[in-house]
């Protein structure tokens, strides 16, 4: 058995075995069997499926705060829990909902109060009360448009990030910044379509998988390209000593070469997916260090994002790389921000977690404002769900934990077509269940694909006979949160 046999498709093999049968009616018959059987091509890396009207937004940046930042402590400012203090959360109110298995032996749920204070920011609304943990982004309340009613199916880490980047809670599905990357292309073959890069936190820290950022069954070009924060951004971005760029090029040219005979015999579209890849990252080898290079920023770039955003490891750097990676036209940036699972020492664990996400972020919104950048690029953040109202563990005036809660949470849109300066969805005085006006996060991805001009339900790729799409079956576009 010779390698070129592992590459063998269906197709192929029923080609080859037409050549064994003798005589017309043997090939005639051949033929209608692969005429009956042979399932229709696999669509090819290339051409991009055409927006289906006219975009709002030409790119998203995602800031995902990994963990599930407390609604409660940050958007959704319920001043009457403080006479609630202790107090059993009513059975009506959980009505039995699924818990944890962190708190579903508790023997009670004593009702835990934001110990923060909250501000009426002034947008174009009555106000947006912003926790004051967050005073920089408070500032940029005219710019956000905050729903506080988003709810999901997962109530664990794995299946809600899962979730909230693909659409569903099983594995294998594309994630949204490569579907994104599917349906708009490159506005820079230098760079990737689609870059992540990830921060970590101050607080609990779960894993993050690969496959949160992956193509699934989307051809591998379109898997996001992880920058990492020390060392080289990416590995192997120097050639080795004494490998010039004229050997590198004369090395992926015969590599290429060979990669082209195999994918004409063994008909695979990865191998051209793949061939793409190694120009890219050929490409990248002076792109990259163009884009990390940061000595070209004035004082007034540092005095937006922090001395931090010097520092290579702080989401603050993260934060100025999404906006010089937005300028050279790459589509899709996620930011992942990990700490934020709170189960216990809640309080000091947001400061720090605030304090580190708050400035960088609204220097984020005011620079791409100074930039021209906002209106077309989105801007998204929050996490896979909220907090409970009812504290994990002990309970006292200055120290309380929350569990996971997914009943009710919120996030915020800014830029890129969204109706700014508003706030939307209501939750109950607990901030335990939505009362108006609720947005799933299928809904949350209809509406971000309908403003990147795409129509979420013919957005689709065929796999195994079927047209996926990221919404799947469900899914609507929020229109109260359109411009």
């Amino acid at each position: 058995m010779t390698d070129d046999s592992l590459f063998w498709t269906r197709r192929r093999f029923f080609r080859s075995s037409a050549a064994t049968v003798s005589g017309a009616l043997g090939a005639m018959a051949m033929g209608d069997l692969l005429r009956a059987s042979a399932p229709p091509p696999r669509p090819q890396p290339g051409p991009r499926p055409s927006t289906h009207h006219a975009p709002r937004a030409k790119r998203v940046i995602y800031l995902h705060m990994e963990g599930g930042p407390s609604h409660l402590d940050l958007f959704d400012h319920k001043p009457g829990l403080v006479d609630r203090y202790d107090q059993d959360l009513p059975e009506s109110v959980r009505n039995g909902q699924r818990l944890t298995g962190m708190t579903s032996g508790q023997q009670r749920f004593p009702v835990a109060p934001s110990m923060f204070r909250f501000h009426r920011r002034p947008n174009r609304q009555d106000g947006a009360w912003i926790s004051e943990l967050l005073p920089h982004l408070g500032q940029q309340a005219h710019e956000l448009c905050i729903v506080r009613s988003m709810h999901t199916e997962a109530i664990n880490h794995e299946p809600a990030i899962t979730f909230a980047q693909t659409g569903t809670q099983q594995p294998g599905r594309p994630s949204i910044g490569a579907w994104c990357s599917y349906g708009l292309g490159s506005d820079n073959r230098d760079l990737p379509t689609f870059v992540v890069m990830i921060t970590q936190g101050f607080g609990n820290m779960q894993a993050l998988a690969a496959r949160f950022w992956g193509s699934g069954f989307l051809p591998s070009e379109h898997q996001g390209c992880k920058l990492r924060n020390s060392g080289d951004p990416v590995l192997f971005l120097r050639d080795p000593p004494g490998v010039t760029r004229q050997d590198r090029r004369a090395m992926l040219d015969l590599v290429t070469a060979f990669g082209r005979r195999q994918a004409e015999r063994s008909l695979d579209p990865e191998l051209e997916a793949r061939l793409a890849q190694q120009e890219m990252a050929f490409r990248m080898q002076m792109s990259v260090p163009d884009l990390t290079d940061l000595r070209d920023e004035p004082e007034s770039t540092w005095q937006l994002y922090g001395e931090e955003a010097k520092n290579p490891a702080t989401f603050a750097s993260s934060c100025l790389l999404a906006r010089r990676l937005c300028e050279r036209g790459v589509r899709f940036v996620q930011l992942y921000m990990r700490g934020w699972d709170a189960h216990g020492n809640l309080p000091s664990e947001m400061r720090a977690q605030c304090k580190a996400v708050d400035q960088p972020i609204a220097g984020l919104l005011v620079d791409l404002r100074r930039r021209g950048l906002l209106d077309d690029t989105l801007v998204v953040w929050g996490g896979e769900f909220g907090r409970t109202v009812y504290s994990q563990g002990g309970l006292s005036r200055d120290n309380y934990g929350r569990d996971h809660h997914p009943r009710c949470f919120s996030m915020w849109l800014a830029g890129g077509g969204v109706r700014a300066g508003t706030v939307f969805g209501e939750t109950c005085d607990y901030g335990y269940n939505i009362v108006r006006d609720p947005v799933s996060v299928h809904d949350l991805h209809a509406t971000m694909l309908h403003l990147l001009g795409f129509d979420h339900e013919r957005l689709v790729f065929r796999h195994q006979g079927r047209d996926f799409r990221l919404t799947d079956v469900a899914g609507r576009v929020v229109g109260e949160l359109l411009g």
